[in-house]
């Protein structure tokens, strides 16, 4: 890529693996921790002890606390902090970015109060043009990707170039990055899918089997696309990997957080328990329940599964209560 530069905002698991895929692509990468002692632990012992214990991290991947030194020659930008923290934190970065870097986000949610997807917050915060901003989305559980498993992911960005340019940026022998140029439909299948893994979290706990996961799996894909075409995204985003292929992901895999987290609500812990339990890793789907709820009720489309992890999640509902009402509702065509 010669000149290209790539900074990593976030030093999470998802972060910290992308920005090691960046690396093993041959992109000129550095990545941005919160604290200092993570990026001196990844910059001397070549290791995030804290996301991700065990994993060799490239030589040639640089990392810094200090934002500037992050920003210094940086063409484009990856966000990978939580998507409730996107807007907080893109503000204080914004006056250090180069106004023509290509922004890219790997958060995957709703955010609370304005029920914005994040491209949407980030074009708002940086008063860029949508066609400046990338989506990465897909089946992305960070540990198997950091072992150098083989998966695919999608590139999503309204200008097809650009998301060419940042597809070649990423490209490996075990990462396999599609474009798309529906950012919308990609944004809310990232979204839901994590919603969708709480509730099926849950099943799990409450001892059902795989039936109830297909049954929930099939359903969600369902509401989430019913969301999806209201604002206008293409119905075959869904049925791809950034759809399916990230909501098997993330409901089928012990790894997955939301599913985790639903898993210990469906045993019968308090969401503060379960919150306790995730050592400062964020289910994301806690909190977009309640977003993509509401962005649902305002444009009056239909989702029970996500209603009733809201409820579960938000208003105290027991799940073992809500079982039925999980899996069963009046029966009506499937189409």
């Amino acid at each position: 890529m010669g000149d290209m530069r790539v900074a990593v905002f976030g030093a999470g698991s998802w972060g910290t693996t992308f920005a090691k895929v960046l690396a093993d692509a041959g992109t000129s990468v550095v990545l941005w921790a919160r604290r200092r002692e993570v990026a001196e632990a990844i910059g001397e012992r070549r290791e995030n002890p804290d996301y991700l214990p065990g994993v060799t991290l490239p030589e040639s991947l640089e990392s810094t606390s200090d934002p500037r030194v992050a920003l210094a020659g940086a063409t484009d930008v990856v966000l990978a902090v939580p998507s409730q923290s996107l807007r907080h934190n893109l503000t204080a970065w914004r006056g250090l970015i180069d106004p023509s870097a290509t922004l890219i986000s790997l958060a995957k949610g709703v955010e609370l109060g304005s029920l914005k997807r994040m491209s949407e917050v980030v074009t708002e915060v940086m008063g860029v043009p949508e066609s400046q901003v990338a989506v990465v989305s897909g089946p992305n559980l960070a540990k198997e990707i950091a072992a150098g498993q083989p998966t695919a992911s999608v590139i999503a960005c309204t200008d097809h170039d650009r998301a060419v340019a940042v597809q070649k940026a990423c490209t490996t022998g075990y990462f396999r990055p599609y474009t798309n140029t529906d950012v919308v439909g990609c944004e809310l299948g990232g979204a839901c899918k994590n919603v969708i893994a709480l509730s099926c979290g849950m099943a799990g706990g409450l001892g059902f089997g795989d039936n109830t996961l297909a049954t929930l799996i099939t359903r969600g894909l369902a509401e989430t696309a019913r969301l999806g075409e209201v604002f206008g995204a293409d119905p075959m985003t869904f049925a791809g990997l950034a759809g399916l292929g990230d909501l098997v992901a993330t409901c089928s895999s012990p790894l997955s957080r939301n599913r985790s987290f639903g898993e210990r609500l469906g045993r019968g812990e308090t969401v503060a328990q379960a919150q306790a339990a995730a050592h400062g890793q964020v289910a994301e789907g806690v909190k977009s329940c309640s977003s993509i709820r509401e962005l649902a009720l305002r444009h009056g489309v239909e989702m029970p599964i996500t209603e009733v992890v809201h409820r579960v999640c938000h208003d105290g509902f027991d799940p073992r209560e809500m079982a039925g009402e999980l899996i069963g509702r009046k029966t009506k065509p499937e189409r």
